[in-house]
């Protein structure tokens, strides 16, 4: 039967068109909505470049991302040392928030009594509620002073290890890292707690009746069918961190450095645009390189969703929908 036609008793009814126009109307207009937001991200990405041209021409893109010498007093623009610091500080997040937000997830679906599971939901949303400005001014009053002792012997300890060592500075990449990760703990657990309940109850089972333990069952089949959207709850959470910018500069150091440890202080692009824009508006080039820094981040964004996009199609096409672990 073609789309359009009823049936009634053996006979068909051919629709009007006009019956069928409201169809048409919502399709083109949801096409038109998601043709709009392309066009809109196309339009953020050229009126960048056009503000940001001042600095391309002058040191070109390459020197300018590369280039690891920030000085705006000198007249000197390398964006290196954010995109290291930007990159460091997400990745501790990933390191540290994931598997805190995965297990609370795992916890609540699988593990909680009844009468807790609700309240853990709350309170773990409740996090996403509280300002970032109050996560910098916790980190800047509470974090630094408690964990640089902490800190401090833990570079001593395990000085051997690359990148770890030295002096500890009071704000640094850890202390930035550990905020971030609490500040996405709400968006990935969320969204893995959503994912693991989908976990069809067969596969639980089937695990368990062939001798498995709880554990056992989650790790054989509700971890490998959840694979893939706690892969793009993780990169999500990825660029919630990329782009934050109040709780990141109260607490990495703003100094336009890559620093040699994780303890060193740092910046990021979204910090210094933050803190250097309102002195930028008298000096053209700065105003360009900010603009520039804000380019950078912008596709260092759409990378990074891009990449969660493509984990998320590779996870799908590797199990097929069904748990490694029970497949066969």
């Amino acid at each position: 039967m073609e789309a359009g036609t009823l049936t009634s008793g053996g006979r068909s009814f051919e629709r009007s068109p006009l019956s069928r126009l409201p169809d048409r109307v919502l399709r083109w207009t949801l096409t038109g909505l998601a043709a709009a937001i392309l066009v809109l991200i196309a339009y953020f990405f050229i009126r960048l470049y056009d503000e940001a041209r001042p600095v391309f021409t002058k040191y070109g893109v390459i020197d300018f991302v590369f280039s690891d010498a920030w000085v705006p007093s000198q007249g000197q623009y390398g964006a290196l040392p954010l995109v290291v610091g930007t990159l460091i500080t997400s990745a501790l997040a990933l390191l540290i928030g994931v598997p805190v937000a995965v297990a609370a997830a795992v916890y609540v679906t699988e593990l909680a009594p009844r009468r807790v599971k609700q309240p853990l939901i709350i309170l773990v949303e409740l996090l996403a509620a509280v300002p970032s400005v109050v996560y910098g001014l916790w980190g800047v009053f509470v974090l630094i002073p408690r964990l640089k002792p902490a800190e401090q012997w833990f570079a001593d300890t395990f000085s051997f290890i690359p990148f770890i060592g030295g002096d500890v500075a009071g704000p640094n990449y850890f202390i930035a890292g550990l905020i971030l990760a609490i500040m996405i703990l709400p968006i990935v657990s969320a969204i893995s707690r959503e994912v693991i309940s989908t976990v069809p109850v067969e596969h639980k089972e089937a695990a368990l009746a062939l001798g498995a333990t709880r554990w056992e069952m989650l790790r054989m089949a509700v971890l490998p069918y959840s694979r893939a959207g706690i892969s793009g709850a993780a990169m999500l959470g990825l660029g919630r961190a990329i782009g934050e910018t109040i709780a990141a500069t109260l607490v990495i150091g703003n100094a336009p450095e890559i620093g040699k440890t994780i303890f060193s202080q740092g910046y990021t692009l979204a910090a210094v645009i933050a803190n250097e824009f309102g002195e930028a508006a008298s000096d053209p080039l700065h105003r360009a390189a900010l603009i520039a820094a804000g380019l950078v981040l912008f596709v260092l964004t759409l990378a990074v969703n891009a990449i969660a996009r493509w984990f998320v199609l590779r996870s799908e096409r590797s199990t097929g929908g069904v748990p490694k672990g029970m497949a066969g």
